[in-house]
């Protein structure tokens, strides 16, 4: 839906059937989602016996769960006001060792596990051990173990501007997606929620594994302009209660002009996963969106069991 300039997405699966599908749907960039899919990428590699969860990595100090979750004690390249320039005038992403120099992106700002800090930086290193476990490209690894298996197939990364043109944020940007440094999945709407949905039902990782996933560190109270009452952070998902004693489980991602959200509530009687995208929004009017999406669905899928 496009109103006064403005574009708008949504995709729903209630109970695990996708009701929104559509024959010709547009990509989108998938902005911080893209951490759900690495951690799920990075979890399977834990399945399988290839990488300790609570094992020091890198040589440092820090764990897999500690880069998972935001714990590990690193700064962001989104607190340098340089970057924020850059990205504004439409530059060139610096390379990576570049960026890693101007932030002295090794430096621990807190001792592992003492800390939350959101850690763009923590996601990139997760992808380079992907990388260095699998032996494969990034892109070659997040599909075999995390996007095919969950039966999707029209996801890709994006890595250079032309391949934004193909989305909704690129007819009149000129953003380097390179500046998304631990990478920036594109793909349909749909395909997000049928990301998330089949994998908190318990269709890729074992119980065990996925309980891990979901077990945030609580961040504090409400969230002014937001859903959440009692925000938190798992393993590479946003976890915590809403109004009403919900618990929402997803991720939401902004970039330049857009936002994306995909959660997912649910109980033993059913569930529903939304995913929004919205273009000239803020999170939480994205959020909010979700959220009404969702209840109606479990309303629906409530007063259905009872005729």
């Amino acid at each position: 839906m496009n109103v006064l300039g403005k574009t708008l997405l949504s995709s729903l699966v209630s109970n695990g059937q996708l009701l929104t599908p559509a024959p010709a749907e547009p990509i989108v960039p998938w902005w911080s989602f893209t951490k759900t899919v690495l951690a799920v990428t990075a979890l399977s590699l834990v399945r399988d016996g290839l990488v300790g969860l609570d094992t020091p990595l890198f040589g440092q100090p820090y764990t897999l769960r500690q880069l998972l979750r935001h714990e590990a004690g690193l700064g962001d390249y989104a607190e340098l006001a340089d970057y924020h320039a850059a990205v504004a005038n439409d530059e060139t992403a610096w390379p990576v060792t570049e960026m890693m120099q101007r932030l002295e992106g090794t430096r621990l700002r807190y001792s592992p596990g003492t800390g939350w800090r959101y850690s763009n930086v923590g996601y990139l290193l997760i992808g380079q051990l992907i990388e260095r476990v699998t032996g494969l490209a990034l892109e070659e690894a997040t599909s075999r173990r995390a996007l095919s298996p969950l039966g999707l197939s029209s996801v890709r990364f994006a890595k250079t501007r032309a391949d934004l043109q193909q989305t909704y944020l690129g007819r009149t940007s000129g953003y380097d997606p390179a500046w998304v440094y631990h990478g920036l999945l594109i793909g349909p709407i749909s395909q997000a929620a049928l990301f998330l949905d089949r994998l908190l039902a318990g269709d890729l990782l074992p119980t065990a594994l996925l309980q891990q996933l979901q077990t945030a560190r609580a961040l504090g109270g409400p969230l002014p302009g937001r859903p959440w009452v009692a925000p938190g952070y798992g393993l590479g998902v946003m976890q915590g209660s809403i109004e009403g004693g919900w618990t929402l489980c997803g991720h939401t991602g902004c970039g330049p002009g857009s936002v994306i959200a995909v959660y997912r509530i649910g109980d033993a009687e059913a569930s529903a996963c939304c995913a929004v995208f919205e273009t000239g929004a803020s999170e939480g009017a994205v959020e909010a969106l979700v959220v009404r999406q969702l209840l109606q669905a479990l309303r629906q899928s409530a007063g259905d069991s009872s005729e």
